[in-house]
């Protein structure tokens, strides 16, 4: 099954800049019975498991968070990049594998104690996962795990999140 999905990624070389090779998610995510798939196997973990919201990462976290936040019965909650958000927010800044940014997120998105999923498509360096870690913790989040379509192993950022849980559907 996860071998079909990773078939369907495309790979973009020298995107958003030379020397990074892009797993583009589109490709799977345009085919209805495979990304159907994708939130079936990433969502059966946390069924069951309480789940008050998913935080969905911009912005192919997006396509991610609210198809699962919809399967597990949970709000989703949207991370953006600065001035995007209409409210109070918290913001964290971080480094990626090309550059830096910084993330926001509403103050009062999530309630002390809540359970959380974190979901993004790609798991990279884990500066980004990390940032939006640090925000939900800020908030007093308990998060449950964070969920990727793809990590890239080699690029070490599962270790950058421990003692963080993640999962990673597809690897490379």
């Amino acid at each position: 099954m996860v071998d079909e999905l990773k078939k369907s990624i495309r790979d973009v070389p020298d995107f958003p800049k030379k020397g990074i090779l892009f797993k583009d998610i589109t490709t799977l995510c345009k085919d209805p019975s495979l990304y159907q798939r994708m939130v079936d196997l990433m969502g059966h973990r946390y069924v069951g498991k309480g789940i008050d919201v998913v935080v969905g990462i911009e912005a192919r976290g997006f396509i991610l968070g609210a198809a699962l936040a919809y399967k597990l019965g949970a709000g989703v909650v949207l991370v953006r990049k600065p001035g995007k958000l209409p409210s109070k927010t918290h913001s964290a800044s971080y480094t990626l594998e090309y550059g830096e940014d910084t993330l926001e997120v509403h103050q009062d998105a999530i309630l002390p104690g809540q359970r959380v999923v974190i979901a993004d498509d790609l798991l990279a360096t884990g500066g980004t996962a990390g940032a939006v870690v640090d925000l939900v913790k800020r908030m007093k989040g308990n998060i449950v795990e964070c969920s990727f379509a793809i990590e890239l192993e080699d690029l070490g950022g599962r270790e950058k999140l421990t003692p963080t849980p993640v999962f990673s559907l597809i690897r490379y």
